[in-house]
């Protein structure tokens, strides 16, 4: 067995083994976000691999948003655990509605879904809403299509944060980030963005009162108003 709790890996299949070796290592040191991996010489060696299937393994880590690769030398060298869960998942979902695998009423639809849940919840949780009041406020002085959707989107994911349920709000980022083009072209065809204000007001109110059934309604009325056309309005 090598030092330092690694162990030698099998030559066959390597990189898919030096990832189940990464993964392994992480679980089993209590490593968290901001914690640093051994330099990638010092990896190959303690794995009795070459240093090219360390260097793929990495790259794979770094595409899903679990690790930051470090330039530098001694203590500095190495790849950094980071918390980006929704980055590959907001990509992904990009491309598919790039290529038309994917429709866009599907991408609400699933929003729908997980929005209705995060607002009962945060709304049974009586949660912090300081953080939807803030982006309501960027809403009201938003002068053109995009500051508006930039503020739209911290409003819907604090809502997925005040549910407390950590990939939710990783998934509604996501979501958002993933169909900001589409969030312009709506509000650019509503022109009058008041009845989303009054939306939004009526979706934190529901939350402040602890009136989950309430943030539920107002959470679908608000897309249906944002996306008439999917929504058979």
């Amino acid at each position: 067995m090598a030092d330092d709790g690694w162990r030698p890996v099998k030559r066959t299949r390597t990189f898919e083994d030096v990832l189940a070796q990464i993964e392994r290592r992480i679980a089993e040191d209590g490593l968290t976000v901001g914690d640093r991996l051994p330099a990638e010489r010092h990896l190959a060696g303690q794995l009795g691999v070459s240093r090219s299937s360390v260097r793929e393994a990495m790259r794979v880590l770094e595409t899903l948003g679990v690790v930051s690769s470090q330039a530098g030398r001694g203590p500095d060298a190495g790849a950094v655990l980071t918390s980006r869960p929704d980055t590959a998942l907001t990509d992904l979902l990009r491309l598919h509605l790039g290529l038309a695998s994917l429709e866009l009423r599907e991408v609400i639809d699933a929003r729908h879904m997980i929005e209705q849940w995060a607002a009962s919840h945060a709304a049974t949780a009586r949660a912090d809403t300081s953080a939807l009041a803030s982006a309501l406020s960027g809403m009201d002085r938003a002068r053109t299509a995009e500051e508006f959707v930039e503020h739209d989107t911290a409003f819907h994911c604090a809502i997925a944060d005040a549910s407390g349920n950590r990939l939710i709000a990783a998934i509604m980022r996501s979501l958002r980030h993933s169909m900001r083009k589409y969030a312009v072209e709506a509000v650019e065809r509503l022109g009058d963005t008041s009845i989303l204000r009054a939306d939004h007001q009526r979706i934190l109110d529901a939350i402040d009162r602890g009136e989950a059934a309430e943030a539920t309604r107002a959470v679908s009325d608000h897309l249906a108003h944002a996306y008439p056309s999917l929504f058979g309005h």
